[in-house]
């Protein structure tokens, strides 16, 4: 059994989760929750960066992050489910994953900035470079819309959106009525994402 160490609310492990669901090996996999801001998790002997999603193989293999457990998944599953053979077909999904990473990460560090500094230590020039590259990212994602398939670039972006729900009480919507629409048709056919719902 693989054990996915993440936490509910992490958009990166939902990721992997929703992955693992569309490649038929949710069964192979145990959930654990690792906390990334306690020293004594041993997330850190897991992954020396002490970041999540950390997937632990049988036998005690890490694997990081994100982009690279659903590569190794999608390898042991074999086929080509969520990332294509052909190579502009592969190269696209990979583009389309890392702008969603993107936009999930810049979103994090508004929220890290938030939560782990005072008031009067945070920055407004950092939040507003992050909250820059959100706001480009979907302007981009409105204007390209993802596929219609169960790849992985369209895995990626429903992370990402769920993520702005959670977080950012989904203010993204109003300015972006196709990326909504193209949200609610990948939550139809696509059971899993109701089911790694984020979490606080």
């Amino acid at each position: 059994m693989m054990i996915l160490r993440s936490s509910p609310a992490s958009p990166f492990g939902r990721k992997v989760k929703l992955a693992a669901k569309l490649l038929r090996l949710w069964d192979q996999i145990e959930l654990v929750d690792a906390d990334t801001t306690n020293p004594d998790d041993s997330l850190r002997q897991q992954n020396p960066l002490g970041k999540i999603p950390v997937l632990v193989l049988e036998g005690g293999e890490a694997i990081y992050d994100s982009a690279v457990i659903v590569q190794y998944l999608q390898d042991i599953a074999g086929g080509e489910a969520l990332i294509p053979h052909e190579r502009t077909a592969r190269f696209a999904a990979l583009r389309m994953e890392a702008l969603a990473d993107g936009i999930q990460e810049a979103a994090l560090l508004q929220v890290y900035e938030m939560r782990m500094r005072g008031e009067t230590e945070r920055s407004t020039k950092w939040l507003t470079h992050q909250a820059d590259k959100v706001t480009r990212g979907l302007a981009y994602l409105e204007a390209h819309w993802p596929g219609e398939g169960n790849g992985l670039g369209e895995v990626a972006v429903a992370c990402a959106l769920g993520y702005l729900d959670l977080r950012f009480e989904g203010k993204w919507r109003a300015a972006h009525p196709g990326l909504v629409g193209w949200l609610a048709r990948f939550e139809a056919r696509v059971p899993g994402y109701e089911l790694t719902k984020l979490k606080s």
